[in-house]
C-alpha cells in the first residue's frame, strides 16, 4: 500500500520489534509529512490489546462478534508531547483513513473517547475535518446521559482539557441535547479551554450560556 500511495511511506530503516518481542509482534514506523508514527500489533503473534468500545459510530450490531484483532498506530516519540494537537491529530487521522484500505478493517478505535467507528465514517468525517470543516465530534468524543440527566462528553479534554456538561434542562430531548454537544465541541476545538462566561448561539441560533465549573474540569451549558 506505501508502494502505491501518494499519502505515505515506510520508513525502510525503522522496522522494530514491539515490548512483547519479535516473536510476539513487530513495530513499523509509518512517515507522512516529514513525521513519523508507529504501527504496533503486527506480525503472526500476539495482536494490540483490543481497546474499550462504549460509543459506536456507524459500525454493525454484531461488531463485537466478528473475531477482530487489534493493531495501534500511535505518534512517533518525537511527537509524544504534542500528541493531542490538533495538526498531530490530523496527521494521525489522514494516516489512518490511508489504513483503512488495507482488507478486512472492520473499525477504527480512538482510544481517549472509547469510541469505535466504521471506516467509511470514519474517512468522510476526516476528510471533512482536515478540508475545513467541523470537529469530528461525532465519532471522536462520546455523549452519555448523567444519573442526575445532564449529558455530558467523554473524549473532549484530551484536547482542550475540559469536559462538557450540557445541564438537564437543556438534555431532556436527547436529540437537541446532542446537535448542542456537536456545536459546542466545535467551537471548544477552535477556542480552547473555556476560563470565563460566555453567550453563545447554539443551534438555529438558540442562545446558551456557557461556564467552567467551580473544579475547571467542565464546561456547563445552560440556556440563556
Amino acid at each position: 500500500m506505501a508502494s502505491r500511495s501518494q499519502g505515505f511511506a515506510i520508513s525502510q530503516d525503522h522496522v522494530v520489534a514491539s515490548e512483547g518481542g519479535p516473536e510476539d509482534c513487530l513495530a513499523i514506523e509509518l512517515l507522512i509529512d516529514g513525521f513519523t508514527f508507529d504501527l504496533s500489533g503486527l506480525g503472526g503473534g500476539a495482536g494490540a490489546r483490543i481497546p474499550d468500545c462504549v460509543y459506536r459510530f456507524a459500525l454493525p450490531e454484531d461488531i463485537d462478534s466478528l473475531g477482530v484483532e487489534a493493531v495501534t498506530l500511535r505518534a512517533g516519540p518525537h511527537l509524544a508531547d504534542g500528541a493531542h494537537l490538533q495538526p498531530v491529530v490530523q496527521l494521525m487521522l489522514r494516516l489512518s483513513a490511508h489504513l483503512c484500505e488495507l482488507d478486512g478493517v472492520q473499525a477504527i478505535a480512538w482510544h481517549p473517547g472509547r469510541t469505535w467507528i466504521g471506516p467509511d465514517y470514519f474517512r468522510s468525517i476526516t476528510r471533512n475535518w482536515i478540508e475545513g470543516g467541523i470537529f469530528p465530534g461525532l465519532g471522536l468524543i462520546g455523549l452519555e446521559p448523567s444519573a442526575d440527566g445532564a449529558l455530558q462528553s467523554e473524549g473532549l479534554a484530551y484536547f482542550v482539557g475540559q469536559e462538557l456538561r450540557i445541564e438537564p434542562e437543556l438534555a431532556e430531548d436527547r436529540g437537541a441535547a446532542t446537535r448542542i454537544g456537536i456545536r459546542l465541541i466545535d467551537y471548544l476545538s477552535m477556542h480552547g479551554a473555556l476560563a470565563h462566561q460566555e453567550a453563545i448561539a447554539g443551534p438555529e441560533g438558540r442562545p446558551l450560556r456557557i461556564e467552567p465549573s467551580a473544579n475547571g474540569h467542565f464546561v456547563r451549558v445552560w440556556g440563556a
